[in-house]
């Protein structure tokens, strides 16, 4: 034990958040002052750029890491069982970096939320992570209480939601400049308690958008309007570049899915409402998977996209965010979402995403689909000319 010294004990180590109690027992090496600075500077830097309390509560750390090509676990769930046990290529890595703890506390100083931590997204580690230019936060519109009780949602509900922040759009166009992002997706909880349900406002904050920044391309996932397709026209013409959508599941699950005023039908009316209004605008979409459709379910949905002229589509896996939500009645397997991921393209759509951590405002997707808004452009600029 030459050379080595036993320490058991508490101690106290300021980071942005206030005062970490770190308590420790174990074995160390004598170290010299100055490589003992060294190291308490490393650890502030790890605390300071990591994840918190809230992100472990929030359910985007995972505990472990496991290789999974040979992976023999149960993918569906029988009868009478609770539930499946998560897949290891479900496993995503723990959130840290620069930009993930700038995003969080540019978002905190401008009292803007978003959908990455209320959905509890699994890529938000990696979206937030990415340097300059590709970092990514997609900012969630109209506060964070939704008048909808969709039941794969892990967003806040209720019949009265706060009123809206009049200064949301400046605000939002302000982080977004400050960033120098050249991509971002907006969303936004459903707001039946307004008139508009809050058409004005999204439409507004896309303005402001981009004035900030003219050559920023916007993406913004609506919600569906009560099927207000005046709405619908306002947001698709107010300078949006990709207008989302997501009709989530398959035509018959979605009564059991989704709130009974998220009408599967209505969906796609909004779809092709809005590519009516403006035929270069980028539509888009997507499907969970998991939630027990059938492989031709699948396939028709996906052809009824197309049909109303979608051009980007999305399928990922569900995730259960609570017990009191949708239990997992599959995991879908990598090669089934590669299986579909070809279908897309078959089909004819300009962009699929497919996999298990997909979501419908994913990062990955943005780089292919702002070179489609692009190509729509030059397209229009062309036909104008």
């Amino acid at each position: 034990m030459s050379g080595l010294s036993v320490l058991s004990h508490g101690s106290q180590i300021l980071s942005r958040r206030g005062p970490i109690i770190v308590s420790y027992a174990g074995v160390s090496k004598q170290v010299k002052p100055d490589e003992a600075s060294g190291s308490v500077d490393k650890l502030r830097s790890q605390l300071d750029t990591g994840p918190d309390l809230s992100d472990f509560i929030a359910g985007v750390v995972p505990r472990n890491q496991e290789e999974w090509e040979e992976y023999q676990g149960k993918l569906k769930l029988e009868k009478g069982e609770k539930r499946l046990r998560l897949p290891p290529w479900l496993k995503t890595e723990i959130p840290m970096g620069k930009n993930f703890s700038k995003l969080k506390k540019d978002l905190r100083g401008l009292k803007l939320a978003t959908v990455c931590e209320e959905a509890r997204c699994p890529n938000i580690g990696e979206c937030w992570g990415g340097e300059k230019g590709t970092a990514t936060a997609t900012i969630m519109l109209m506060g964070d209480t939704c008048t909808r009780g969709c039941k794969f949602c892990s967003v806040k509900t209720a019949r009265a939601p706060p009123p809206l922040d009049p200064l949301e759009p400046v605000n939002t166009a302000h982080a977004v400049a400050e960033w120098g992002l050249d991509y971002v997706v907006l969303t936004s909880v459903d707001r039946d308690d307004i008139p508009d349900a809050g058409a004005s406002h999204i439409a507004e904050t896309i303005r402001e958008l981009k004035i900030a920044k003219p050559e920023l391309t916007v993406e913004c996932l609506t919600p569906d309007f009560a099927g207000d397709l005046a709405c619908v026209e306002m947001v698709a013409t107010s300078g949006l570049d990709v207008f989302a959508h997501n009709i989530e599941t398959v035509e018959a699950l979605t009564p059991f899915v989704r709130d009974p005023r998220a009408k599967y039908r209505q969906t796609l009316s909004v779809l092709k409402h809005a590519k009516e209004c403006k035929p270069n605008l980028v539509t888009k979409s997507s499907i969970m998977l998991g939630l027990g459709e059938t492989d031709e379910e699948v396939e028709q949905t996906m052809k009824d996209l197309r049909e109303v002229g979608v051009d980007c589509l999305t399928l990922g896996q569900y995730m259960q965010p609570t017990k009191r939500h949708l239990k997992v009645k599959e995991y879908v397997t990598p090669a089934k979402f590669a299986h579909w991921e070809k279908i897309g393209k078959e089909m004819g759509f300009l962009y699929t995403a497919s996999g298990p951590l997909v979501r419908s405002s994913y990062k990955a997707g943005e780089f292919f689909i702002k070179n489609i808004v692009e190509n729509k452009q030059r397209e229009e600029a062309t036909v104008s000319a």
